[in-house]
């Protein structure tokens, strides 16, 4: 059985031996703004369906109706933050992608090419809000940036990377 050259230097990128998927470490470079829009907009469509499973039994369990009262809305809020976080956490450490960042072809890594630890993921998380809320400056910063990286990532050293083989010529 002939050794495939491509990937004889190779990483992997999963801690749980059985589910590691080898990516070459040439696959350094960042995804197209066109791969992260789309996967943005691919990541709402399925939170759509995980807001749901989580808010309905939220919902029914404490007796909410809409509108909610103040105190119940700002603790509601937080719930959902939450459960996106673990949602995003959980797939950042296990992969470095979710659904949607498979399917366009983007992961994130830390330092050696590995999934983030969870303090680091759920850090990120929480800046990656921050500079959603700062008017997309976290997020625009890509745009000026050597490696094309979010500030966040920058911050914490974490990367969005391609898992698309390059073109060959």
């Amino acid at each position: 059985m002939a050794r495939d050259p491509t990937f004889a230097n190779t990483v992997m990128i999963d801690r749980h031996a059985a589910a590691s998927t080898p990516v070459p470490t040439s696959l350094t470079q960042a995804p197209s703004l066109r791969a992260r829009f789309g996967s943005a907009i691919y990541e709402g469509v399925l939170l759509f369906g995980v807001l749901f499973i989580f808010a309905y039994p939220y919902l029914a369990l404490t007796h909410q109706i809409f509108p909610l009262p103040d105190l119940q809305r700002h603790l509601f809020q937080f719930y959902i933050f939450l459960v996106l976080g673990g949602y995003f956490v959980f797939f950042w450490c296990r992969s470095g992608q979710t659904l949607a960042m498979k399917t366009w072809h983007v992961r994130l890594v830390a330092t050696g090419g590995q999934p983030p630890q969870p303090g680091r993921a759920a850090l990120r998380y929480a800046l990656a809000w921050l500079s959603f809320s700062a008017f997309l400056l976290g997020f625009l910063w890509a745009l000026f940036d050597r490696d094309r990286q979010f500030l966040h990532d920058r911050i914490l050293g974490t990367r969005l990377v391609t898992t698309r083989e390059p073109p060959l010529h």
